[in-house]
């Protein structure tokens, strides 16, 4: 079963095997990247008045996480010629784009969860009127912190990743996919092409700007920038299939959020569709593909490669 369409790559299968490193340490690599992260966010957004807003927004953004998107934002730039500098700025702002989504998609007329990365969710802790409000000034600071914020990269380029960006959390992206998932719930026979199109556009489409972006910031070739789109949408949908099987398999304490909510929402989700063991091997097959787009990278690539296991093999 082809999740993905045909990228036009020929896909060796040895590829994981040809390029891994064991002297790669992707628990450090992740610890250091995360800190430098967390650092930037935390000097991101100050609290002034009105102070409530600005605490809420902070209470989100800075409430832990992998931090998934800004290091594969991070290490995109760096592979394609980039420095973590350049690509700070659009990585701290897709991390508000992130949040902006997770406090919306936790509010009660959306998945109304009480609990998100071990914490009370945004609107329990200050009301849905302030939760609706962070969510929308993490998303208008995210374009604004690009824009002012972005050093020794070329205009055009900027204008680029503003671009992606709308786009990836829009109606042609997370919104969109956001409008077929709250439609689809409680359908007792959901298919595989409406799933795919809601992971593809609600999860998919920021991770796929994610890479990209950092493609784009250090002025990777059209080619290039396609492999890695390649690379993300196979990392986006393995990712999504990981998430539906952990809601299944996790307990609350391990995922930080409320396990089993899927069920409880009557969601659509890849288990239903294919079981346990086919989502596994049809995540694990994603993965696969993705690494074999990086083949022309090299050793360079080492990071995102180890990134991409990383996806299939977490715990929450």
């Amino acid at each position: 079963m082809v999740l993905m369409p045909n990228t036009g790559h020929k896909i060796n299968p040895m590829v994981s095997k040809s390029q891994i490193d064991t002297t790669f340490d992707l628990s450090t690599y992740l610890a250091e990247r995360k800190v430098l992260v967390e650092k930037a966010l935390d000097k991101s957004i100050r609290i002034i008045y009105p102070e409530k807003i600005y605490e809420a927004m902070r209470y989100s953004l800075l409430a832990g996480g992998k931090r998934l998107r800004p290091i594969l934002c991070l290490a995109t730039c760096e592979l394609t010629g980039g420095t973590i500098e350049m690509a700070m700025p659009t990585a701290c702002a897709l991390e508000m784009i992130h949040t902006m989504s997770l406090i919306h998609d936790d509010l009660p007329a959306m998945d109304n969860d009480d609990y998100r990365r071990g914490k009370l969710t945004n609107h329990k802790v200050y009301g849905e009127d302030i939760a609706i409000l962070a969510g929308d000034g993490l998303l208008s600071y995210a374009f604004e912190f690009v824009a002012a914020q972005t050093k020794n990269v070329l205009p055009q380029q900027v204008l680029q990743v503003v671009a992606r960006l709308g786009k990836a959390v829009g109606a042609a992206g997370l919104v969109g996919g956001q409008v077929v998932d709250l439609a689809s719930e409680g359908i007792s026979e959901v298919s595989e092409e409406t799933l795919n199109f809601i992971h593809i556009h609600k999860t998919g489409a920021l991770l796929e700007a994610s890479v990209v972006c950092g493609g784009i910031l250090a002025t990777a070739s059209p080619t290039n920038l396609e492999r890695l789109s390649h690379f993300a949408k196979n990392i986006g949908l393995a990712f999504q299939i990981v998430d539906d099987i952990l809601d299944i398999t996790a307990t609350t304490e391990e995922l930080g959020k409320t396990a089993r909510k899927d069920i409880e929402a009557q969601k659509a989700t890849y288990p239903a569709i294919w079981g346990l063991e086919a989502s596994r091997h049809q995540a694990q097959k994603l993965i696969e593909n993705a690494k074999a787009e990086l083949e022309v990278f090299g050793h360079k690539a080492m990071p995102l490669i180890a990134l991409a296991d990383y996806i299939t093999s977490r715990s929450n």
